[in-house]
């Protein structure tokens, strides 16, 4: 009986698990900071990173920081087309100058300030779930309206766990080396316009956790060249902050796109700039089930991850291009 039940379980999972998430082109995280809900695919190894450098203005505590680092993810689509493992993080130098009182005083802090292994898996994929409209042969104005469909998103959930090795400055007093973290992520592809958002829970077995919520709107200039604007706020005991983001991400070719960004926040304690610069990267190892691709449902899978690019790209049917990836 337990057998059984594993069997079917298994055999659920990998039914769901046939709609492609596999797209033509890379699709790529950057240059934001939020997850899309989408995985790279099975069989999928791609690779984020890029240099940043900035400025934190403290006035309160009366530091000065310059800021240099480079972040990093690298994901992995495995077993499943729905089912994503990463690992994410960022190596960072921080120069700080303190005034205070008329002392002046100078340190340098280096190390990886985040290192996070993870796991996500799309539950709801509208474009699976709810099917496609058929044109209605008899009324233009209702072809022509509103589908409130539109607006319920593509689902994934996130669960990870930080980890720190050694001395690590970047901690807190009495912080731990391990904790989890947990996502809830969703995703709208509307044509030339996607939204993405981000539900975060972090550190949460520390004493002071972490919750952040982030909205990231991309639109698709061309087919090569798209620009992206984001909010993130930051709600903490310790840390807490209002930040946005913007910036372009630049295809080439199929499997590498090149990025640009900055952000700026709304406080002064500290005070933040940054700009930072990337690159995108993908080993397309992708193969597709030879029995789907000459079956009925191979046809309809490869209909259905056409469909999903042409509303990500803004494409008409003539298209051969796709979108840079937020």
């Amino acid at each position: 009986m337990r057998k059984s039940a594993i069997f079917s379980f298994l055999l659920i999972i990998a039914t769901t698990s046939l709609h492609a998430q596999y797209t033509e082109t890379i699709n790529s995280n950057r240059p934001g900071q939020s997850q899309g809900a989408f995985s790279v695919g099975t069989n999928v190894l791609q690779f984020e990173t890029g240099p940043y450098f900035g400025n934190d203005d403290h006035t309160g505590l009366g530091t000065d920081t310059d800021i240099w680092g480079i972040d990093y993810q690298l994901r992995y689509g495995l077993l499943f087309e729905r089912l994503e493992l990463n690992i994410s993080g960022s190596f960072e130098n921080q120069d700080i100058t303190r005034n205070f009182l008329g002392t002046t005083g100078e340190a340098t802090l280096r190390n990886f300030k985040s290192n996070t292994i993870g796991a996500k898996y799309l539950i709801f994929d509208p474009y699976v779930s709810l099917g496609e409209d058929k044109p209605n042969l008899y009324s233009w104005k209702a072809n022509q309206q509103f589908k409130w469909k539109t607006l319920i998103p593509a689902v994934s959930i996130y669960a990870g766990a930080n980890f720190s090795f050694g001395d690590n400055p970047y901690l807190y007093p009495g912080e731990g080396k391990f904790s989890p973290k947990a996502a809830i992520i969703t995703q709208n592809n509307w044509g030339r316009w996607v939204l993405v958002l981000n539900l975060i829970a972090d550190k949460l077995t520390e004493d002071f956790r972490s919750y952040a919520g982030i909205a990231t709107v991309t639109h698709t200039v061309t087919p090569n060249f798209a620009l992206f604007g984001e909010y993130q706020g930051i709600k903490s005991d310790i840390y807490a902050d209002d930040i946005a983001r913007a910036g372009a991400a630049y295809l080439v070719g199929e499997n590498l796109q090149f990025d640009v960004s900055g952000l700026i926040n709304f406080k002064d304690t500290p005070s933040r700039w940054q700009v930072a610069g990337g690159i995108s990267y993908r080993l397309d190892l992708h193969k597709v089930d030879e029995f789907l691709e000459e079956s009925n449902e191979g046809n309809k899978r490869r209909q259905r991850s056409k469909k999903r690019l042409d509303d990500t790209t803004g494409e008409d049917e003539n298209g051969d291009g796709n979108e840079p990836s937020n």
